[in-house]
């Protein structure tokens, strides 16, 4: 039951990469963790594979439909791509198993890992159910090269550190530094996300040792998702869903908090 409940979720993994071009890194590590019972750091490496094969058929559909902003796209995804393969080669490996102690409270990498996962999940919601009430002209907008080039940076870092795609972050920054329009943001960021994501597994691919059945299986179900969720796109009006979305998140980001700090 747990593991049906598992494949489901990599449905809705895909679905929120296929409607709003993000969010499917954040529930995917949890989904890895705590319904498939896989290590967190191993986790973040199934996620990057999934997530980033799933992105491309995203990004491939909205290639097709001329959404993807190549020049933004190229910008932002080789300055994260940077930042993705300092941290999974350089950061990550130098960080020890056993972070220190806290009373008589062991701060584990991976407890660190699933609380940091837990806390961006978080900022995550609160920028997805805030109100919409102050729309911004995003035509006006111009693009702000430097800006873009640190935001890449920036998500490459924390895309490399909790192994997400980064796509919670891609989206505002496209709209506010790339003056895109939330569909183009949407189709740019799943290209950005299928880069971060190939670079980002494509490092770990040496560190462990992968059940390529069960993660194309996996794979198969998010692509499932995504082509679900491009069609949802085209139905539904995104700032409903997009806050229901954000309210689950929170909900799950909360869950994970609970269990770390109760059950750890």
């Amino acid at each position: 039951m747990v593991e049906l409940t598992g494949y489901i979720a990599t449905i809705f993994i895909g679905v929120s990469l296929g409607f709003i071009g993000a969010g499917g890194s954040i529930l995917c590590v949890p989904v890895m963790v705590y319904l498939f019972s896989i290590k967190p750091l191993e986790a973040t490496s199934y996620s990057l594979f999934i997530v980033g094969m799933s992105s491309a058929v995203g990004a491939f559909t909205n290639y097709r439909k001329k959404l993807i902003q190549f020049d933004v796209a190229l910008t932002m995804g080789l300055f994260s791509i940077a930042g993705i393969f300092v941290t999974r080669s350089l950061i990550m490996p130098a960080i020890p198993s056993n972070l220190g102690t806290v009373g008589h409270f062991a701060i584990k990498k991976s407890f660190a890992s699933m609380v940091l996962f837990a806390i961006l999940m978080l900022f995550a919601s609160f920028s997805m159910t805030r109100s919409s009430a102050d729309k911004r002209k995003e035509s006006s907008q111009q693009k702000n090269v430097v800006k873009l080039s640190l935001c890449g940076i920036a998500i490459g870092f924390i895309a490399g550190l909790s192994g997400i795609g980064g796509g919670f972050l891609l989206i505002p920054s496209l709209v506010l530094f790339a003056g895109l329009p939330m569909k183009e943001a949407v189709a740019t960021s799943l290209l950005i996300i299928t880069m971060n994501c190939v670079i980002g597994f494509a490092t770990d691919a040496n560190h462990f040792l992968f059940n390529w059945s069960f993660l194309l299986k996996l794979t198969a179900f998010a692509i499932l998702g995504i082509v679900g969720g491009l069609f949802i796109g085209r139905k539904v009006k995104s700032p409903d869903l997009k806050k229901i979305f954000g309210w689950l998140v929170m909900i799950i980001g909360s869950g994970i908090l609970i269990k770390e700090f109760l059950y750890s």
